[in-house]
């Protein structure tokens, strides 16, 4: 039977080989800043829907199996996305071809328009969000495109595919002070004495450099210690598409990172932590789930709005935006592609705005 083609974690770059299972990173057992128990949800959720999508897989029949993996090897090798866009894009088009082979299709060239929204209202009648609706709509898309162009597919039936709009909703965005208050947490759980605990100092070098950077969690995962530029004070950047930039940081954040590098690190690194610059409690780079998990715990220990650190990221850019920076500016230090994806952020800067209208006003 062949085996389905993947993307592995080869430190913080992507490599694309034929591996035999889709690949879920492993959570760290590290407990709750609240000192409650490990929780597992998400990993195991994650690990759940992997080995759901490998059965699924295995179970295609020969001729749509091994479309999905040429998809996946052009995706990584062509399209260089990374490994968790892939494996969303892979786990769509397994749910799409599965649907379509228990409609009576072999191949793909048999999978029409017909059967692309038969698919999304199967979804639909199963409670899936509007939201989710339009990824695995804009997957099937994708799919058909490229199977369309690799001769797959008489034509791009998908081309014709709608979906439903999805609601943009932004993550809400903390104070000035509740951010202080978050990445400062690891700090007072010592007492305010010093950060002595491995753990707790990776916590404050994490927490310091989402929010002082506004970097995606995916990408603080997958820094390196060569990334970091200490004197400086910038660190290297691997984005979206393999596309690098560099990124300053503040006094707070080389502090924090210092002090995890020459005092936390050693203590947790093990030979299979390689360059990675954040490790989990046993020693392997620290996965996002474990991040996210890290920072929810903080806010809530705190007793802060719920938050993430994709809300961090949020709530970096808005406090940049209302200090006065530069859109292009804070478009180049998020790493947006695009200028609209960061004038997002000014619909929640109202304080920016209130601002300019007192002092331009006539009638303000």
């Amino acid at each position: 039977m062949t085996a389905m083609r993947w993307l592995v974690r080869s430190g913080r770059r992507l490599t694309a080989p034929r591996a035999r299972r889709l690949c879920a990173m492993p959570a760290d057992d590290r407990p709750a800043p609240n000192g409650g128990a490990p929780r597992r949800g998400g990993a195991a959720a994650q690990s759940r829907a992997a080995r759901g999508t490998r059965a699924i897989h295995q179970a295609l029949p020969p001729p749509l199996r091994d479309a999905v993996d040429e998809f996946a090897d052009h995706l990584a090798r062509v399209r260089n996305r990374s490994a968790h866009t892939v494996r969303a894009y892979v786990t769509d088009v397994v749910s799409l071809l599965d649907h379509a082979a228990r409609m009576g299709c072999v191949d793909v060239a048999t999978v029409d328009l017909a059967v692309l929204r038969s698919w999304l209202a199967r979804l639909r009648t199963a409670g899936a969000a509007r939201t989710s609706l339009a990824r695995r709509a804009a997957s099937a898309r994708v799919f058909s495109a490229w199977a369309h162009r690799s001769g797959l597919l008489p034509a791009d039936v998908g081309a014709m595919l709608a979906s439903p709009r999805a609601h943009r909703e932004l993550p809400g965005v903390l104070r000035a002070d509740q951010a202080a208050a978050l990445v400062e947490a690891p700090g007072r759980l010592t007492g305010g004495d010093g950060v002595d605990d491995p753990l707790l100092s990776r916590d404050r070098a994490l927490l310091e450099l989402l929010y002082g950077t506004g970097v995606r969690v995916s990408e603080a995962c997958g820094l390196n210690l060569a990334d970091i530029d200490h004197g400086r004070r910038v660190i290297r950047v691997l984005g979206k598409g393999g596309r690098e930039r560099a990124v300053p940081y503040g006094v707070p954040a080389q502090q924090a990172l210092d002090d995890w590098v020459r005092h936390g690190r050693p203590t947790l690194a093990a030979p299979h932590s390689q360059d990675a610059l954040f490790l989990g409690a046993r020693g392997g780079r620290l996965n996002p789930t474990t991040a996210r998990r890290i920072v929810g715990g903080y806010a809530e220990a705190a007793d802060l709005p719920r938050t993430s650190p994709h809300g961090l990221r949020h709530s970096a850019a808005t406090h940049l935006l209302e200090g006065g920076a530069d859109l292009r500016a804070v478009q180049e230090l998020l790493g947006h592609s695009s200028l609209a994806s960061t004038q997002i952020y000014t619909h929640v800067s109202v304080e920016r705005l209130r601002s300019a209208y007192r002092q331009a006003h006539p009638r303000a």
